[in-house]
């Protein structure tokens, strides 16, 4: 029987129970055995114990390999959360950039104004 990871487990929870499962209500826990009570879910076909994400070391079913394969899914995530950062940046140089073009402009219109009148 299933382990579900969720960032949301109430809800999961809820929309389980809409749909006829009995969860958190002391059911006989026929396999999944070590699933915290409250997030334990029966349902005719079978069980299904509901992780959150603060709950995941205590999920069985995935092993240390399992959690490694995933990490350069979250580097990867943190890496374009990073080019975020960047980009703010690109922004900022390229309007600082604009002002500094114009305040130039402006500084040699104004001499090239003072040296037609000499």
């Amino acid at each position: 029987m299933p382990e579900q990871l969720t960032k949301h487990p109430d809800v999961t929870i809820q929309v389980l129970r809409s749909a006829g499962a009995r969860c958190g209500e002391g059911e006989t826990q026929a396999i999944l055995r070590s699933c915290p009570p409250a997030r334990f879910c029966k349902l005719p076909g079978g069980e299904v114990c509901v992780y959150g994400l603060d709950g995941a070391p205590a999920m069985t079913q995935f092993t240390a390999a399992d959690w490694q394969s995933l990490a350069p899914l979250a580097r990867g995530g943190a890496d374009d959360a990073g080019g975020g950062a960047w980009s703010g940046m690109a922004v900022a140089i390229f309007i600082a950039g604009l002002v500094a073009g114009a305040l130039a402009a402006a500084v040699l219109a104004r001499w090239r104004r003072g040296r037609r009148r000499v």
